[in-house]
């Protein structure tokens, strides 16, 4: 499988049997998200940021991409995805409402992108996530888990490795993003130098041991 970072919390999944592409953006996060196609965008809540589903066109084997902005079980075209309720926020979603947590199941690796989860998962949450190979995980904070907090996400997930990301960047709209964490404030927090990379090229038989930290370079073009 082939991971390429979208910016903000989109991801593209590209393996064997497909593509899926996470929490695609609207211009109003500061900038415009690059073309990109697939057979399946998932959702992890409605808010203008992570919901631009109609902005991915489709592909060889489907017209346009099947949506899934829901919790529950989806299979499509040999790709798999299952969604868990969880919150935007640390008051069961009285502030913020709900958001989904996505596992996807892609070349036998299992990747968990978290959206914009808002506390600490429960336990019963967490087996539900199962067990993961990438983590995609938000670390920004303010309307979403923060750097400390998505540390702790982290160790109670153990994935083999993860991927920050929904934090601010220079590009972002400082009007609406100024008051997030930045990249280096969540790196500090989790203690590690490392290399940012174009795109991540894995197989599940090369998982690392321990948990691994990779930070990855926006590709907006």
């Amino acid at each position: 499988m082939i991971l390429t970072y979208l910016g903000h919390s989109c991801f593209k999944l590209k393996g064997k049997r497909g593509t899926i592409v996470t929490d695609p953006y609207f211009d109003d996060v500061g900038f415009s998200l690059p073309n990109v196609s697939a057979d399946i965008v998932t959702v992890s809540h409605s808010h203008k940021d992570h919901s631009a589903s109609g902005l991915v066109s489709g592909t060889a084997r489907r017209k346009n991409p099947f949506l899934v902005d829901q919790a529950g079980e989806y299979e499509v075209g040999g790709l798999s995805v299952f969604g868990v309720k969880t919150y935007h926020d640390d008051q069961l979603g009285a502030e913020r409402g709900t958001n989904m947590v996505y596992t996807m199941l892609v070349d036998d690796l299992r990747i968990c992108h978290l959206g914009d989860l808002g506390h600490e998962l429960t336990t019963e949450q967490i087996e539900a996530i199962g067990q993961i190979d990438v983590l995609l995980c938000p670390v920004g904070g303010e309307s979403s888990i923060g750097p400390e907090q998505a540390l702790k996400v982290i160790r109670s997930i153990e994935p083999s490795i993860v991927i920050p990301m929904h934090y601010q960047t220079n590009r972002h709209n400082k009007e609406i993003f100024g008051n997030k964490a930045r990249l280096e404030d969540f790196i500090k927090v989790y203690g590690t130098e490392v290399t940012p990379i174009d795109k991540l090229d894995i197989e599940k038989l090369k998982m690392p041991e321990e948990t691994e930290l990779v930070v990855m370079t926006e590709q907006l073009v």
